[in-house]
């Protein structure tokens, strides 16, 4: 099996350094992960500035949907803009219609604001009603990969899904299985796919704060964060 690219979320400076230290190839800087990822702090972006591999940062304002009003939109425009300043590699962003299509019109001009960054069409994906139209447009606006789960809360539960996009891209864009993988069940998917690059949080539950954090709001107890024996076991398995 020739290598496959490691790419790892995480949401803080600790998340950062033990994904390097296990081996990651890619670096997916977030913050929120337990949202699904939103745009880091300026902070956070500046250290990962300093990191040894890619980093692309998340651009995403808010949680929930991925529909944009005009002034989120304006905010993702000036977020590229501070991503792009401290050089790191790539963004990934993503925008949908009310019906979960791909926004094509947002997509485009965020895509060429981003110019001579990386790009990654993230997990709005999974929302889309009809794949090979949605890999189409994420082809035709120039994005390097698209990042899916199969539109299933796991890649494994989307495995069919995935399938369908792998045909659909064809190779002519890189297809990132990712949700829910580990070492121990991504050799299911590396049976079925023809996979280059895969993506995981590898990560474990933090240990729970003092209860008067929690009671006071400024905990939830499920905060979880990177491992990096979780990332090198995953490596492992794809060498």
């Amino acid at each position: 099996m020739s290598h496959i690219l490691l790419e790892v979320c995480v949401d803080d400076a600790e998340g950062l350094e033990a994904a390097i230290e296990g081996g990651a190839d890619r670096i997916e800087l977030c913050s929120a992960l337990q949202l699904g990822g939103l745009t880091p702090s300026p902070g956070l972006i500046v250290t990962a500035a300093q990191a040894t591999i890619p980093v692309y940062a998340m651009i995403r304002p808010r949680a929930g949907d991925f529909i944009y009003t005009q002034r989120e939109i304006d905010q993702m425009l000036r977020e590229i803009d501070a991503v792009r300043a401290t050089g790191l590699a790539g963004v990934v962003f993503g925008a949908s219609k009310p019906d979960g299509s791909l926004d094509d019109h947002v997509l485009d001009r965020l895509k060429r604001h981003a110019t001579g960054l990386g790009t990654t069409l993230h997990r709005a994906f999974d929302l889309v009603p009809d794949i090979d139209e949605a890999v189409r447009i994420a082809f035709h606006t120039g994005f390097e990969r698209i990042l899916t789960s199969g539109r299933a809360p796991t890649a494994l539960e989307g495995l069919d899904d995935l399938e369908r996009t792998f045909a659909a891209a064809d190779g002519n864009i890189a297809i990132m299985p990712g949700s829910g993988l580990t070492a121990d069940n991504v050799g299911t998917l590396l049976a079925r796919l023809p996979i280059t690059e895969l993506h995981a949080s590898c990560s474990t539950a933090l240990p729970p704060p003092d209860g008067n954090i929690i009671r006071m709001g400024f905990d939830d107890g499920l905060r979880r964060g990177t491992d990096r024996h979780r990332v090198g076991a995953l490596k492992q398995k794809l060498v």
